[in-house]
C-alpha cells in the first residue's frame, strides 16, 4: 500500500470514528446534569479572559470540546478535498490542521482529566463522564470554522497559564504548536 492510500484511508478511519463518537456524545450531553462548583476545583487565575475564576477542569474541558469539534470540521472538508472534489493540496492542508486540533483537543481533555482526579479523588471513568458534558455543549456552539477559531483564541493563554502554575497538569508541551 503506498503511504499516499494509507493517510487516505487513516484519514477516512478517523473521521467516521470521529463522527460515530460524536453521536453518543451528543446524546449523552441532554441527560447530563449542570456540574456545580466545587471548593475542591482549583481555578483559573487569568483576569481578562473568559476563564478566570472558573474551575480549571471545566475551562479546559470547554477548549477541548471547541478544537474537537473544529478538528471533526477540518475531518469532515478534507475528506471533501480528497473524495468530493480532488484537491490534493487543500487535502493535505486539511488532514494535517485536523490532526494537530485533534492533538490540542486530546492536550485539554487529558488536563481536565488530571484535574479532576487530584482535586475531587475521582476515578478516570468519572472524571471523563464529568467534563463530557462540558465539551460536548462547548463543541455543540461551535458552528463553522470561524465560530471554532472565535470560541478557541483564548485557550492557548488558558494553557499557558495552566502550565505556569500547574505544569504537572497541563504537560504537553507540545498542545499549541504547529
Amino acid at each position: 500500500m503506498s503511504p499516499r492510500n494509507a493517510v487516505a484511508i487513516t484519514t477516512i478511519f478517523l473521521a467516521l470514528l470521529t463522527i460515530t463518537h460524536a453521536a453518543p456524545r451528543r446524546q449523552q450531553q441532554q441527560t447530563a446534569p449542570a456540574q456545580p462548583g466545587d471548593r475542591r476545583d482549583r481555578t483559573v487565575a487569568a483576569p481578562g479572559t473568559p476563564f478566570h475564576g472558573k474551575a480549571y477542569w471545566q475551562a479546559a474541558a470547554q477548549c477541548g470540546g471547541v478544537y474537537f469539534k473544529l478538528g471533526t470540521i477540518y475531518s469532515e472538508n478534507a475528506i471533501k478535498a480528497k473524495v468530493v472534489k480532488p484537491d490534493p493540496a487543500a487535502y493535505a492542508t486539511l488532514s494535517k490542521t485536523a490532526n494537530t486540533t485533534a492533538r490540542t483537543a486530546t492536550a485539554f481533555f487529558e488536563a481536565a482529566e488530571q484535574f479532576l482526579i487530584a482535586d475531587r479523588k475521582l476515578a478516570r471513568d468519572e472524571a471523563v463522564l464529568t467534563y463530557d458534558a462540558v465539551a460536548t455543549a462547548a463543541g455543540e456552539r461551535v458552528k463553522s470554522l470561524d465560530t471554532g477559531a472565535a470560541a478557541a483564541k483564548p485557550c492557548p493563554e488558558l494553557y499557558q497559564a495552566c502550565r505556569a502554575a500547574h505544569p504537572q497538569m497541563c504537560n504537553d508541551r507540545d498542545a499549541l504548536t504547529n
